[in-house]
């Protein structure tokens, strides 16, 4: 009697991954080196749009203080100028220029003032990093660390 043949088993469709029993060492050096390219890019992005969204959040508050600070700035010459006319009437007879010298004091005292303030904070501030990124860049590197050993 014969033996009825045997079919072979089947092949997979070419394409697909061969079961992971199967898969040669190269194979899985060229899966996990596409999956660590792959990981790179994804992080890379995200620190990307961490750092546009923080950079986007400077500019358009920077923008807004400046208009402020020139509306401000308007006032403040309208009522220093007023002040010093008052000092000059009510103080030195009708001489505009110890007024005017007073106000500039003031002014220079005001600047000073600022100036140390703006050093101060300028100190203070951190340049824009991508934090969640530099985090989720930790977290991975860890647990990658732990699947090893």
């Amino acid at each position: 009697m014969q033996e009825p043949p045997q079919n072979p088993p089947p092949t997979p469709p070419p394409g697909t991954p061969p079961p992971p029993g199967e898969r040669s060492l190269a194979d899985l050096v060229v899966d996990v080196s596409e999956h660590a390219s792959t990981l790179v890019r994804e992080e890379i992005e995200l620190a990307k749009a961490e750092v546009s969204e923080k950079v986007g959040k400077i500019l358009r508050g920077s923008a807004v203080g400046v208009a402020a600070g020139v509306f401000a700035f308007l006032a403040l010459i309208l009522i220093m100028h007023g002040i010093a006319w008052l000092l000059s009437e009510e103080l030195f007879d009708g001489k505009a220029w110890p007024g005017f010298f007073i106000e500039a004091a003031v002014f220079l005292l005001i600047a000073a003032l600022a100036g140390f303030l703006a050093s101060k904070a300028l100190k203070q501030g951190a340049p824009p990093v991508p934090e969640q990124a530099i985090e989720e860049a930790k977290l991975t590197k860890e647990m990658l660390e732990r699947e090893v050993s």
